[in-house]
């Protein structure tokens, strides 16, 4: 099933799994290298998502999904806190109430699997439904970031300091094939922290 996944951004200072206090404190860096521990955590963090395949950051997101009889309806990004809206398209749109749909699992669990959302059997009543639209909040709240996440995080970003330090910035150099996709190269402690929290394809 196809999805049309466009993402609604949310201001935040710095897009990272860890605070740059806790990075700073972590390696005993002082406010002069400001500049370069953002760019290490802010990097470290998108190549981990990239890495993952999903986002983690809390966001929210809009997802159009095309409706062929199916009353469950699976979510792109998880683990998935709040629905703002669900629509139905039919010649025009119409809102869905809360008492017409559910989210499996429960919405706020910190499970961190996919969800969906399923309708009422009822609106199979309704004629010339084409698609659902969905808006919802996913992700990991700035302070809850699972430990594990963010010690992988940390872990990078301090790789990546390092490889600055020796001259050879962020993920720069070494490149490895899994399967038919090129991957940049990171410690093998990062990627096994992180297995968990890839996202499974078929």
């Amino acid at each position: 099933m196809e999805m049309n996944n466009e993402k609604i951004a949310v201001d935040n200072p710095l897009y990272s799994l860890v605070s740059l206090d806790e990075f700073k404190s972590v390696l005993g860096i002082d406010d002069r290298e400001d500049k370069l521990c953002r760019f290490c955590l802010v990097t470290s963090t998108l190549t981990i998502e990239s890495y993952c395949m999903r986002k983690f950051l809390r966001k929210q997101y809009f997802e159009r999904i095309p409706f062929f009889g199916d009353l469950l309806f699976p979510l792109q990004e998880y683990p998935v806190s709040e629905i703002l809206a669900a629509y139905i398209q039919v010649k025009n749109e119409e809102i869905v109430e809360p008492e017409f749909y559910q989210i499996i699992p429960d919405c706020g669990t910190d499970k961190d699997i996919p969800f969906s959302i399923e309708l009422s059997p009822a609106l199979m009543r309704v004629r010339g439904l084409t698609a659902v639209k969905v808006i919802y909040s996913a992700g990991y709240s700035y302070g809850s970031v699972p430990m594990d996440l963010e010690a992988a995080c940390l872990e990078l970003a301090a790789w990546n300091w390092g490889r600055y330090r020796c001259k050879r910035i962020g993920m720069t150099g070494s490149i490895r094939k899994d399967g038919d996709r090129l991957e940049m190269a990171m410690p093998e402690n990062v990627q096994s922290l992180l297995e968990s929290y890839r996202r499974k394809t078929i």
